[in-house]
C-alpha cells in the first residue's frame, strides 16, 4: 500500500507518515523544506519517497500529481495547510491568497485528480486533513475558517457521489480541535485549551480512514462542542468564536 502525504515535514502530516511507515506503508512525502524531507526519508527508510513542492503555486501542484500518477497511490492525505490571524481589512492579501491556494487549491485538485484515478481502480481513501473550523464562523481568523468549511462541504459531497455510486472510494474528513504543532505559531496564535498531540490525530485520523469513516472528529469535547454549536445562532456563537480567538492572541 502506498499514500501520499502534503504537508509532510511537520506535525500531523509527519505523524500520519511515521504512523503508516509502522503499518508497512510506502510513502509518498512532499512539502516545501527539501533538507527536513531528505532527512525524513532517510529515517523512514528505502520504502519512502519525496518531492519537494511550494502547494501555494499551483504549477508544483500539478508536480506532484505528475510525480505521483504511475506509482499507484492507495491513498491520498490532503494534510497541507495553515492559518493566518486578524481582522480581514488588516492582514496581508498576499498571504491570504497563499493560505487559500494551500488550504483550498492544492486540495482541490490532488483531491479530484487521484479521485479520478481512484473511481477507475474502484478503490483508494482520500483523507482530508480539515479542522473543527470547518463547522464554524471564526471571526479573526476567517478566511482560515472559510477555507475550512469549503474542505468540509467539499468532502461530503464527494462522499455522497460516491455513495450513490455504489464506489468503493472512501472519503474521510478529519476535523481536530487545537492540535500542539506549528500551526499556532505560523498563525500568530496560541491556544487556549490544551491541544491534542500530532501522534493522537495522526493514530485518530488513520485508523478512521482505514475504516472508511466520513467524518472524524478526535476528542469528546470537541463532539460534543460541534453538536451544541448547531443549536447556537450565528451572531452567538461568531461571538463567542470572536472572543475565543481574542484570547489566543492575548489582545483585541
Amino acid at each position: 500500500m502506498k499514500a501520499l502525504i502534503t504537508g509532510a515535514t511537520s506535525g500531523i502530516g509527519l505523524a500520519v507518515a511515521e504512523n503508516l511507515n509502522k503499518r508497512g506503508w510506502e510513502l509518498i512525502l512532499t512539502g516545501r523544506n527539501q533538507k527536513a524531507l531528505e532527512d525524513i526519508s532517510q529515517r523512514l527508510g528505502n520504502n519512502t519517497q519525496f518531492i519537494c513542492a511550494d502547494l501555494s503555486r499551483k504549477e508544483d501542484v500539478f508536480k506532484v500529481y505528475d510525480f505521483c500518477r504511475d506509482k499507484s497511490v492507495d491513498m491520498l492525505v490532503n494534510n497541507a495547510g495553515f492559518g493566518i490571524f486578524g481582522k480581514l481589512h488588516e492582514t496581508d492579501l498576499d498571504s491570504e491568497l497563499d493560505m487559500l491556494s494551500v488550504n483550498i487549491v492544492a486540495v482541490h485538485i490532488l483531491m479530484k485528480l487521484f479521485l479520478r484515478d481512484f473511481r477507475k481502480r474502484n478503490k483508494g481513501i482520500i483523507l482530508n486533513v480539515a479542522s473543527s473550523a470547518g463547522f464554524m464562523t471564526g471571526p479573526l481568523m476567517s478566511s482560515y475558517y472559510a477555507s475550512k468549511n469549503y474542505v468540509v462541504r467539499l468532502s461530503l459531497a464527494v462522499a455522497e457521489e460516491l455513495r450513490r455510486d455504489n464506489s468503493k472510494v472512501s472519503v474521510t474528513v478529519f476535523c481536530p480541535g487545537p492540535v500542539d504543532t506549528n500551526f499556532n505559531n505560523r498563525a500568530g496564535v496560541s491556544f487556549s485549551v490544551k491541544p491534542i498531540t500530532a501522534e493522537y490525530a495522526a493514530q485518530y485520523a488513520v485508523e478512521k480512514a482505514l475504516a472508511g469513516k466520513l467524518i472524524a472528529v478526535p476528542s469528546l469535547s470537541m463532539k460534543a462542542g460541534l453538536f451544541g454549536a448547531r443549536f447556537v445562532p450565528h451572531k452567538v456563537l461568531s461571538a463567542i468564536t470572536y472572543n475565543i480567538q481574542k484570547n489566543k492572541a492575548g489582545n483585541e
